[in-house]
């Protein structure tokens, strides 16, 4: 007995110097490294269903988008095609003339999130900038949270400066603060979005990396050369909103 109770005993000891040695190796191990999130991430919270993103494809007929309805279709059968056809799509668009819309007005109250589930804006307020508050925090559109539907980065390189060779332009015919231009006299909606390119005329463009151009905003930059696919730069993006 006094044998086995002996073999027991040195038999612990081994065990519990074997963990010790062990969780020395452990200890001495440095950590995985964590993921450093893009700049100007915002603050990390649960996972959301996506009601923002930028559209993968365009329709291909120049900023004649068959109007809001055309333009909010295209938007809804994006969504469907990656499972969130359940929700009211809209794009991001204002129109010019009597009952003109305001962008800002279509896309729900907020906040909003990408394709990845993670938060780019808290409230229609907050991306426009409506207050000082809101201006100076900013907006989490750019390069590294505008997706597309299919969680995938849009075109668009940082380095490049000049406009003819990014793909970041996208249509909103919007002023900075999201809404109708006054009657000035000037077209900034393509007729509304029923012009592609057989006549004059051109839409407001905005960048969606913020990048390039005298005012590179993500909603408002610069009017387009036309309104054919080639003077829109050769495609016709759109950013498109849940509102329920």
């Amino acid at each position: 007995m006094k044998v086995m109770k002996m073999i027991k005993w040195i038999a612990g000891v081994l065990s519990a110097v074997a963990l010790a040695n062990s969780s020395v190796v452990l200890a001495d191990r440095p950590a995985p490294p964590l993921p450093k999130p893009p700049p100007g991430a915002p603050p990390q919270e649960a996972l959301q269903p996506m009601n923002f993103f930028i559209t993968s494809v365009g329709m291909g007929k120049g900023a004649n988008l068959g109007g809001l309805a055309g333009a909010d279709a295209h938007c809804q059968k994006l969504a469907a095609a990656v499972g969130r056809g359940k929700s009211t799509w809209r794009a991001y668009l204002s129109t010019q003339g009597p009952n003109a819309v305001n962008a800002r007005d279509r896309i729900g109250k907020g906040p909003f999130y990408n394709a990845q589930g993670l938060r780019v804006g808290n409230s229609v307020e907050q991306i426009h900038g409506d207050t000082i508050e809101d201006a100076r925090a900013g907006v989490a559109f750019g390069q590294w949270y505008s997706l597309n539907e299919k969680a995938e980065y849009v075109e668009g390189d940082p380095e490049v400066t000049i406009d003819a060779l990014r793909k970041h332009h996208i249509i909103t015919g919007s002023t900075t603060n999201g809404r109708a231009y006054p009657e000035d006299g000037k077209d900034h909606t393509c007729s509304n979005y029923t012009n592609d390119g057989s006549r004059p005329g051109s839409a407001q463009l905005a960048h969606f990396d913020k990048q390039g151009g005298i005012t590179p905003q993500w909603n408002s930059s610069h009017p387009s050369r036309g309104c054919s696919q080639d003077l829109l730069g050769g495609y016709d993006l759109l950013y498109c909103f849940a509102v329920d």
